[in-house]
């Protein structure tokens, strides 16, 4: 008895039927298992090897599964009914099956193992997309891609290549065979199935808009691993034209989560305040700090790694403008500490050691030198605030009937009387 493929389909007249799942139960004890009789004939309507959706109820159930393809017998550890199994299998056919943007089983997987990812597409409306691959099925189907015949039996691809030889011997014998022979054989490779999806595929210009956008997006996500495994140093130079083209395009302004997103994804952070000093800073760095504040907050925030690169970077900045830049040194460090970009022990680290990471070393001096008086200032307010904590603690709240508000006032504290502590409370 066959049933439709995509059973949420209540249609008779459906064309895409499948075999009932048959299951059979072995063995006793620890020993048992559950055969999956007719998987071969299941498989080959889904145009899926058997041993993916085998692999999927042993990924569900939590069982191990074996495969026996030379005698077609496909087994689930445990005993299980068909009915349960059937049910499963209407998840892996939703899963990896159906197409996404028709619903139809019209579809093949494109696995490419290198760079772990599993594409599908489909011959019925055209539709090319990426499989989610966080579920377990998608470990095993990048160490086992399907073969070119889909179905995962040796015998149809056998059926294909007889088919192909009696077309040849029609259509002529001799040295032509060898050129028919070979025209009919190019269907069953990779490529000749690509081109016949390219002409079933959608030509309007919402269709290739939709699918350029796909492509972009899938390109986007199977160079994220390629990326991280390049050096440092061209993970920077990507970091920083990506911030340069969105500074010459105009939309820098309002791409802070996505200029952080980029460097979260090429794992450079920690120095992007350094790359961001560089393009968004020059002489005007006052204002333009007060401009781009929300972008260096994203990095610099609680990340003293990050601040020291935004330091760095300052110093860099004032290298290129060091005529206008040089002798306000001491203001900016202030609007960097006063807009939260910098941390007290930061700020002293970086003093007490003048470096020649960014600048000369005389230059670094220089700029050390100017900074003192901010340094000073910063070590004394601190001490203050320090202070201020104690003196807190001898501050009293006045009241006065006369007055119209509460009056603080400061009081020394005094010592209680010996006669103070014998007070009856109730003679009060």
């Amino acid at each position: 008895m066959s049933v439709n493929v995509n059973r949420s389909v209540l249609d008779q007249f459906y064309r895409y039927k499948m075999p009932r799942l048959i299951a059979k139960v072995e063995g006793k004890g620890n020993g048992i298992k559950t055969v999956i009789v007719n998987m071969v004939d299941v498989a080959k309507a889904l145009n899926r090897p058997p041993t993916y959706p085998t692999k999927f109820f042993g990924c569900e159930l939590g069982a191990q599964t074996q495969f026996d393809t030379k005698n077609d017998r496909y087994i689930v550890n445990g005993s299980h009914e068909a009915n349960k199994l059937q049910d499963m299998l209407d998840g892996f056919i939703r899963k990896f099956v159906l197409c996404a943007e028709c619903d139809n089983p019209e579809t093949d997987l494109n696995v490419n193992p290198k760079k772990q990812t599993i594409g599908t597409s489909c011959k019925a409306c055209g539709y090319r997309g990426m499989l989610d691959t966080r579920h377990k099925l998608c470990t095993f189907i990048l160490k086992n891609p399907p073969e070119a015949s889909d179905s995962g039996s040796a015998t149809a691809k056998k059926e294909k290549e007889k088919k192909n030889r009696k077309k040849d011997k029609e259509n002529g014998s001799g040295s032509g065979e060898a050129g028919n022979q070979e025209n009919f054989d190019a269907p069953d490779a990779v490529d000749g199935d690509d081109d016949d999806e390219d002409w079933g595929e959608e030509t309007t210009k919402e269709a290739q808009r939709r699918r350029m956008e796909e492509i972009s997006d899938h390109a986007k996500n199977m160079t994220l691993s390629e990326d991280l495994e390049k050096p440092l140093e061209e993970r920077v130079n990507l970091f920083y034209n990506f911030v340069k083209q969105r500074k010459e395009s105009g939309a820098v302004d309002a791409a802070d989560k996505e200029i952080l997103a980029e460097a979260e994804r090429l794992d450079v952070k920690a120095m992007g305040p350094l790359i961001l000093s560089e393009l968004l800073f020059d002489d005007n760095i006052r204002e333009q700090l007060k401009k781009y504040n929300r972008h260096f907050l994203r990095f610099c925030h609680n990340n003293k790694k990050a601040q020291k690169y935004l330091l760095g970077g300052f110093e860099c900045v004032v290298k290129l403008h060091q005529v206008q830049l040089l002798q306000r040194v001491p203001i900016i460090l202030k609007d960097l500490y006063d807009a939260d970009l910098l941390d007290e022990d930061v700020i002293f680290a970086w003093a007490e050691k003048v470096s020649k990471k960014y600048v000369s070393k005389e230059l670094a001096k220089e700029i050390h030198a100017k900074a003192a008086p901010f340094i000073k200032w910063l070590k004394e307010a601190e001490e203050e605030s320090e202070g201020s904590d104690e003196d807190d603690r001898n501050v009293e709240v006045v009241y006065s009937p006369s007055a119209r508000e509460l009056k603080v006032e400061a009081v020394k504290a005094e010592k209680p009387e010996k006669e103070e502590e014998d007070i009856d409370i109730d003679a009060i």
